[in-house]
């Protein structure tokens, strides 16, 4: 077969699987890059830096709201969220923002996506619309067949494939709890440590240890606010900051102090010595990162808007291969290292 009759076959093969040809000859990124959302043009869109800040490039370039961007574990997939079509939903691109395609045909409010470790699976929060409950779905790429798993909302996925964890709302005391939830067995394994009165939000791991990092406010809400009716006070709100807890609950470390506004979006760098987070400063949301073990913080965005997020790629940490579920994180962290 020469070469021209076998770009003839390949191409009818993509269009029978309905797959892109550009998809397939993708490339992921040969530094590490992080993506991110800004406001920053007037319209949420998606963008990529490095790791310092530099090259700020926008991917989407598209009318529509576009948000909650992650890499797929080799580098060669971008998940996120856009409204283009009408209702918040998944999509998929290339690293350099072309090829974007839905993820599933059929319309539903689905948001806040997160990958499997061997990147066959993706975890995702499903409502039937804007206001409605939130439920915890998985759903492998290629069938997209969708699976309940639990409700709750903020989905994130172990390095061993094994637990995704997750928020719960509790009603009684308008709580929210990092909770895990066993990912074959769809049973509830555990919460962290129960505080007075917990405000929880955005658990994400690091890649390379049995960690947890999560934002949290950890302070008593007044008696008698009504969520209902009342925006949160402010000096209560501003309380929520960083935390970093080992995976069983133990050593509850704080990262960012509580000074000045709330902070958010907690993603750790593929090593594990940094943190990305979210912080209003000057009236405008700006991603800083702050090192694990100096506590060295550093400003990655400085434009005018609302910059949130952000999910870090390194090809020197991306292996495509399939974590085994007997592996402690811990062991599959020291692979990705080798």
């Amino acid at each position: 077969m020469n070469r021209i009759q076998l770009l003839v076959f390949v191409s009818l093969i993509l269009f029978v699987l309905n797959v892109s040809a550009s998809s397939l000859f993708a490339k992921a990124p040969t530094t590490p890059k992080i993506l991110f959302a800004s406001s920053r043009d007037g319209n949420r869109e998606i963008y990529m830096m490095n790791p310092d800040g530099s090259e700020q490039v926008n991917l989407t370039r598209h009318r529509g709201a576009d948000v909650d961007a992650v890499w797929s574990p080799t580098g060669e997939q971008i998940l996120f969220v856009s409204d283009r079509d009408g209702i918040r939903d998944l999509y998929l691109m290339d690293p350099d923002g072309d090829n974007v395609r839905r993820v599933f045909k059929k319309d539903a409010y689905r948001d806040e996506p997160a990958w499997s470790p061997d990147g066959k699976q993706i975890a995702y929060t499903y409502a039937e619309g804007l206001g409605s409950p939130s439920f915890i779905y998985t759903a492998t790429l290629g069938d997209q067949k969708e699976e309940l798993i639990t409700r709750g909302f903020y989905p994130a996925w172990s390095p061993d494939g094994t637990e995704i964890v997750y928020i719960t709302y509790v009603p009684i005391g308008h709580a929210r709890r990092v909770t895990f939830v066993d990912v074959r067995t769809q049973k509830l394994t555990r919460l962290l440590p129960k505080e007075a009165m917990d405000w929880q939000n955005f658990p994400s791991w690091l890649a390379t240890s049995d960690k947890l990092v999560f934002s949290w406010n950890k302070h008593p809400l007044p008696p008698d606010f009504d969520p209902l009716k009342d925006r949160f006070p402010p000096v209560w709100r501003n309380k929520e900051t960083i935390y970093i807890v080992n995976r069983d609950g133990t050593d509850l470390q704080q990262l960012v102090d509580e000074a000045g506004s709330y902070a958010q979006y907690p993603a750790s760098s593929p090593n594990g010595d940094d943190v990305l987070y979210t912080q209003e400063t000057h009236g405008h949301f700006q991603i800083f990162k702050i090192n694990v073990n100096s506590g060295i913080q550093t400003q990655l965005t400085h434009v005018a808007g609302r910059n949130l997020g952000g999910d870090w790629f390194d090809p020197a940490y991306a292996l495509p291969v399939s974590p085994q579920p007997e592996l402690l994180t811990t062991t599959w962290g020291d692979v990705k290292k080798q």
